[in-house]
Order: C-alpha cells, then sequence, then structure tokens
C-alpha cells in the first residue's frame, strides 16, 4: 500500500513538472502568459538626457524582466533606459544626476538587484 502512494505522489509531482515547463517555455521565465508591453520614455530624443550611466543587474532571467526594469525607468519623466537581457545589462540617461541610491531602489522594487553601475557623465 506505501508504494502505491509513493508512486501516486512521483506520478502527480512529474505532472505538475510538466505542466510547469510548458508553461514556462511558452510564456517565459515570469509565466502568466502575457508579454510585458513595453512603455517608452515621455521623452524620447536621447539629445534631451544630459547624465548616463551602464548598469548591471542580477536576477533578470527572460525579456519579460529586462521590460520590466525598462518600464520601471521610462515610466517617470526623468530617465529613458534601455536593458539588454543577454548581458544583464542596461543604459540609463537621465535628465538628472544619477545616483546609484536612485538606481538601486527603482531596480529593487522590480524584484531584482543592481550588482554594478558606472555613471559616464
Amino acid at each position: 500500500m506505501g508504494t502505491v502512494i509513493i508512486c501516486a505522489l512521483l506520478i502527480l509531482i512529474a505532472v505538475y513538472a510538466v505542466i510547469s515547463y510548458r508553461k514556462k517555455i511558452s510564456s517565459g521565465c515570469c509565466g502568466g502568459g502575457d508579454s510585458e508591453v513595453k512603455i517608452k520614455p515621455k521623452d524620447g530624443n536621447r539629445s534631451n538626457y544630459e547624465h548616463s550611466a551602464t548598469i548591471h543587474i542580477g536576477g533578470m532571467s527572460c525579456q519579460n524582466c529586462a521590460v520590466r526594469v525598462e518600464n520601471a525607468f521610462n515610466k517617470t519623466d526623468d530617465y529613458y533606459a534601455r536593458v539588454n537581457i543577454h548581458k544583464k545589462s542596461g543604459e540609463i540617461l537621465s535628465k538628472k544626476i544619477i545616483t546609484e541610491d536612485d538606481v538601486r531602489e527603482i531596480i529593487e522594487k522590480c524584484g531584482y538587484t543592481l550588482t554594478g553601475m558606472s555613471v559616464e557623465k
């Protein structure tokens, strides 16, 4: 009897794993089935941004993650951001001085970590 229960549990775990894996393949790691919708910055002219920085982000694993970080910056008036999931990095342009604390706060609110940052100007 105990063997039957263990086999049933293993089958249930295997079915759940296959369903989860199919969901991940079709929807990215973040699941949900829907892709993140990109938010464009309010000011799309890159020359209007005086300051720039390159950031390195930990914890991203799919394009939805990258778009989520971009959106967090782009929905504010002062930032223009582009994130590359393959390099796990991004470029941030800003109309104000870029501080590591501000950038870290925005990234951590998205559920990721700032692993490095270099300010160009």
